[in-house]
């Protein structure tokens, strides 16, 4: 009956959601089929390191990603990004699978030689033509992207560098429908305009303090309408759109969220102006989130991730008293060759623009050294392009050998570059700095520490960014270990460089994602890709161990797991076996007893649910079928990964005066664990008060736990249908202990109904030779829709002094 009801109101609820209608309004087609299919929203949060949000968790800025990890059963990976530390290598990675997609964020491009910026949609193109060539599937294939560099194969992007917004569909709308847009969301239209009013008071307020501080007054001014559309109105605008793609059931969406990186870079990662940005982020997540779980035709998990962090930073020409160019060139003319101002009079030595763009504030800092040009852009110039801590010189083609060492000394040196690298073999670089040279990877731990939290990989990566087609002959950094973190543009926050603040990002994922395929301790972009792929079904599919896996004490912790699952049909009417497993599995248990369980019914199209769970969590399984209904059974199921045994399989009696009730029965397996065997009943019993006595009764008997092989340890367990102090259950504590009683620092909580979960009827009793350590009832979103039970978690220890001779 609760079920049917909520089933009704959820029903209810999506056919009145002001995103299907509006997807519906607009044409837009749905991706229709079974409701179970696997749905994945993944959120970049651009530039949050992990510091930065353990320190807003910390400090409550971020409430819903703490529930997450609190409450739904979420754990916290480090994320590293590979090099460069930028956006544009990262989804590289993430969508193509291919690794340092492009040298830096501003670059020469080998085949044009021209300079090029990665919010340029023309940059964005060709560099994806080539990600694409290489024959891997793109990530996003079906699905749709928000403000991201590239579209990933996606069908439908928005507000990246090639598609901008929405425009061709909204021109193609009818004023009807413009205005139902306008009127369903009005909510969020208000609601806009009260946060841009907000903003933009803290805008002004920030721009005071810019300018009071030194900075540029246009600058500031320049950024004080970005802030606004970054933080507010692009973030609502993605919300809106990945709400509609949602409902409509697409496979994948994808929606990079910007502020945050925006103000770190103007402010400094720590800043009170960038963790702003996270209350309005965390806000965005959380009603994505409800999105998800109200989906019709998809069962949709959300991932967040960030593609990497920020360093604070200063400014080369604030610590060195000039710019960068400058010092390429002084360096350049020292070295024997030309001066380029004696050339090009008429030609500036340093070229410098800033740009706000697609959400990323960009100082690119080009210098144009010499006059000769071949027509293709490439010529005799020597370019600089710099970008944050990471530079490339490109160097004339009558450069020589000496000519470059002798250049790369004196940067490092003279000019207080603190890492210039050259290259000096296919599988190798030539690092130069003020403390010596080294070569790289083999030697990266000199150069940036052995602490670095990915010092394993960033050898290897900076190799191949240095080795990469686009980039320069020299790749400056502007951080090594002891040093503090250098920009080669004018910000506060920097990333794209090795430090680990910058490489040092987070992917905040369901327990049991199976991502934890590295040995590294920590992932990359490509693990989310490969993860997600599976996810997808696009991928060999599993269910791994999650990286929340428990860690035995002493090699005799036991979790075993009692669960009623309903027939694997939820609060939602869904009718998901692998949901349930899923459920499962984010507990790591070591045996699980099921009840009402189908097998080959019709009304659950013929699945044999305990084969399907115990296959996806990778467990044997003994069923027991309480009820026949000529091919069709129903009953109760034990897995486990540890070695079982059947010992009895057996009805129990039910009433001779109510020959229509549901048929009862009970399962019995020894199950080995330390050299121990531990028996285990599982079992579902009657409704009816009488029949549930006469059933306890029975298995108290000598056919059950009466039985000479039924000896300690022993655990009793299931759906009782009995409250605590009932008869049944006062008649199983006077021969056993309810775990629920025995947990220290436990408060007994309820199991039924998963919504309102008021009633005590899923129970474990344990015998002598087992310790309750800990007891947990999840009631993780997750869990209160998969059935109409909440799961019975116990986690239990063997007490070898309590043992019977000869099993210790």
């Amino acid at each position: 009956m609760l079920t049917r009801i909520e089933v009704f109101f959820r029903r209810l609820r999506r056919n009145l959601s002001r995103s299907l209608w509006l997807s519906r309004l607009l044409r837009l087609p749905a991706s229709r089929g079974s409701p179970t299919r696997p749905g994945l929203l993944m959120i970049q949060i651009d530039g949050l390191g992990r510091r930065q949000l353990e320190r807003a968790l910390e400090r409550g800025e971020m409430p819903f990603l703490s529930r997450l990890l609190g409450r739904e059963h979420y754990h916290l990976h480090s994320h590293y990004s590979g090099l460069p530390s930028a956006t544009p290598a990262v989804q590289g990675e993430l969508f193509y699978g291919v690794k340092t997609a492009v040298p830096a964020f501003a670059f020469r491009d080998h085949e044009t030689g021209r300079m090029v910026r990665m919010y340029d949609a023309d940059a964005a193109e060709r560099v994806e033509a080539r990600l694409a060539e290489t024959g891997h599937e793109p990530l996003l294939k079906d699905g749709s992207g928000y403000s991201n560099n590239y579209r990933g194969g996606a069908a439908e992007p928005h507000f990246c560098p090639s598609s901008m917004g929405w425009g061709a569909m909204l021109r193609a709308a009818n004023p009807v429908v413009l205005l139902t847009f306008i009127l369903s969301h009005l909510y969020s239209f208000v609601r806009v305009s009260v946060l841009l009013v907000f903003e933009i008071g803290l805008a002004l307020y920030d721009f005071v303090r810019g300018v009071v501080g030194g900075q540029d007054l246009i600058k500031e001014l320049k950024f004080v309408p970005t802030r606004v559309a970054i933080s507010v109105l692009l973030r609502e605008f993605c919300v809106i759109g990945g709400k509609i793609d949602i409902s409509r059931g697409l496979p994948v969406v994808h929606i990079n969220l910007l502020g945050y990186d925006e103000q770190s870079h103007r402010r400094g990662p720590r800043s009170l102006f960038a963790h702003w940005t996270l209350k309005g982020i965390d806000d965005a997540i959380a009603r994505l989130w409800r999105a998800t779980n109200r989906a019709e035709w998809r069962h949709y998990d959300l991932w967040i991730y960030s593609d990497h962090g920020q360093s604070a930073a200063v400014p080369y020409h604030q610590a060195q008293g000039y710019t960068l160019e400058n010092a390429v060139s002084r360096a350049f003319s020292n070295a024997g060759l030309a001066d380029p101002h004696k050339q090009a009079d008429d030609k500036p030595a340093v070229a410098q623009r800033a740009r706000l763009l697609g959400g990323h504030r960009l100082q690119r800092i080009f210098s144009r050294l010499s006059n000769h040009d071949d027509g293709t852009g490439v010529g005799h110039e020597l370019l600089v392009a710099c970008l944050g801590p990471v530079g490339h010189v490109y160097f004339p083609p009558d450069t020589d050998a000496a000519q470059r060492l002798a250049i790369s000394r004196a940067l490092a040196v003279e000019h207080r570059v603190p890492v210039v690298i050259e290259k000096s073999g296919p599988d190798s670089v030539h690092a130069i700095t003020s403390q010596g040279e080294f070569e790289l990877p083999r030697e990266a731990a000199l150069l940036f520490g052995e602490d670095h939290p990915f010092i394993d990989s960033i050898g290897p990566d900076l190799v191949q960014l240095c080795h990469h087609a686009d980039a320069g002959d020299l790749v400056l950094l502007g951080w090594r270990k002891t040093l503090n973190p250098l920009s080669f543009a004018e910000e506060s926050g920097a990333h794209a460089g090795v430090a680990p603040d910058e490489t040092h990002g987070f992917a905040l994922l369901p327990d049991d994602v199976p991502a934890a395929d590295h040995t590294s301790g920590y992932l990359r972009p490509l693990d989310l890709r490969q993860a997600a792929l599976r996810h997808l079904g696009r991928s060999e599919s599993r269910l791994a161990d999650g990286p929340a896996q428990r860690q035995a004490d002493d090699g005799r912790t036991l979790r075993l797991m009692t669960y009623n699952v309903h027939s694997c049909i939820g609060m939602d009417g869904k009718l998901d076996a692998q949901r349930i497993a899923r459920v499962i599995s984010r507990f790591s248990p070591d045996i699980v007893a099921l009840q009402e369980l189908d097998v080959g019914r019709s009304r659950t199209r013929g699945i044999d649910q305990a084969h399907e769970i115990a296959r996806y969590l990778e467990m044997d399984f003994h069923f027991h079928p309480a009820m026949h209904l000529e091919e069709e059974l129903y009953g109760d199921a034990v897995l486990s990964h540890l070695p079982m045994r059947l010992v009895k399989a057996g009805a129990l009696p039910g009433l001779a005066d109510k020959p229509g009730l549901e048929p009862r029965g009970a399962l019995w397996v020894a199950i080995e664990h330390c050299g121990t065997e531990i028996q285990v009943i599982n079992t579902h019993l009657g409704l009816s008060r009488r029949e549930r006595l006469a059933q306890v009764d029975a298995l108290l008997g000598e056919e059950w736990l009466g039985h000479e092989a039924c000896r300690d340890p022993v655990i009793f367990c299931g759906d009782l249908n009995a409250m605590p102090r009932s008869r049944t259950h006062r008649r199983l504590a006077r021969r056993m202990r309810d775990v629920q009683d025995e947990a220290p620092e436990h408060r007994p909580r309820g199991t039924f109904s998963s919504r309102f979960p008021s009633m005590r009827i899923d129970h474990v009793f344990i015998g002598a030779g087992l310790i309750v350590d800990r007891i947990d009832v999840p009631d993780s979103e997750l869990v209160r829709v998969a059935s109409d039970h909440l799961p019975l978690l116990a986690e239990l220890r063997l007490d070898r002094d309590e043992l019977p001779a000869g099993d210790s």
